[in-house]
């Protein structure tokens, strides 16, 4: 059986298993989607969402990509956080990074990934610019490489502040509230870092005034 062909058995499989544990299951799914979060995480296939979470098909809306980016010109992340903002109506929006995270050591080092990567993890790279003198300090690699993720996820949740999206929200229904959170693949504890309440004061020059 080629491997493919085992994810699509192991599919029967579940949908059979959640049927019987509750044979209203897939109906519910179908009329139903109000999730209270949107996560926005990374793309390594450890870190599922609904997993580490324990919640259930429905209950998180999620976007993942390659270290948990919020870039202001990815037209994909922005669409979700409008459809999950404006739509949806989420009341929580989460940056979840991971220690361990391969985008993050890919970023420190000055090692040529080709343009496309290149390009993405040049956003790190801007991350570690602005925390230069706390991340040089730091002498154990393994070390820094966590304080970046932190980081990484704090001005994650920074640029989401910088939005219009989010700021008009913040406006007119007072949410969502922004947080930055980082899993511990050794562990399986998230660890919370930084929080933002909406309507939370940021820089001027990133403030709409014409909402």
């Amino acid at each position: 059986m080629k491997a493919y062909e085992v994810l699509l058995n192991d599919n029967k499989k579940w949908a059979a298993r959640k049927l019987e544990e509750d044979p209203d299951f897939f109906d519910r799914l179908l009329h139903l989607q109000t999730p209270e979060f949107l996560w926005i995480g990374c793309s390594d296939s450890r870190v599922p969402a609904n997993e580490i979470t324990d919640t259930q098909p429905g209950e998180i809306f999620v976007h993942r990509n390659v270290a948990n980016l919020v870039v202001n010109t990815d037209v994909n992340l922005l669409s979700v956080l409008d459809y999950a903002v404006n739509h949806l109506q989420v009341r929580h929006v989460i940056v979840c990074g991971h220690y361990g995270c391969g985008g993050i050591r890919a970023a420190i080092t000055n090692n040529d990934f080709k343009p496309v990567l290149n390009m993405w993890l040049r956003n790190i790279k801007d991350v570690y610019r602005l925390h230069r003198e706390e991340l040089d300090a730091i002498t154990d690699e393994d070390k820094k490489t966590n304080r970046l993720t932190e980081l990484n996820v704090k001005e994650q949740v920074f640029n989401l502040a910088k939005t219009s999206i989010i700021q008009r929200a913040w406006k007119k229904e007072q949410r969502p509230d922004l947080h930055g959170w980082v899993y511990g693949l050794n562990d399986g504890l998230i660890n919370p870092v930084y929080e933002m309440k909406a309507g939370t004061h940021i820089d001027e020059l990133y403030e709409y005034d014409d909402l």
